[in-house]
């Protein structure tokens, strides 16, 4: 299980009381968003190495249902669909432009990986 690295958080939305206290927790927010997502990235390398056929990389039944599931937790978090869809729609879109150059990587003749 990874563990993720932040600085100490030092404030809620209801304790911050300036902008530098808001851009403290967002800035520690962010660089833990680029881990999670370096995370998510890594499986975009599995799926390269795993799938068979370059043709199934672009699953829209799958990018759905990731959507869907994401859209589900929004309640339970508090966070608003209109920002989460449009996030997770690019963010699966440059996930899927990333796994099919990690996939041509994969099976590009010796010779030419150089």
């Amino acid at each position: 299980m990874t563990t993720y690295t932040s600085d100490e958080r030092r404030h809620t939305a209801e304790t911050a009381t300036s902008m530098t206290d808001v851009r403290y927790e967002i800035d520690r927010i962010d660089r833990l968003l680029v881990e999670i997502i370096a995370e998510r990235q890594s499986f975009m390398d599995a799926a390269a190495r795993i799938k068979g056929d370059r043709a199934i990389v672009h699953d829209r039944a799958r990018i759905e249902d990731v959507v869907a599931k994401v859209k589900a937790e929004c309640p339970k978090h508090g966070l608003s669909p209109a920002i989460a869809e449009p996030v997770w729609r690019l963010l699966i879109d440059r996930c899927i432009a990333y796994e099919f150059g990690s996939y041509d990587a994969l099976r590009r003749p010796a010779d030419v990986k150089s």
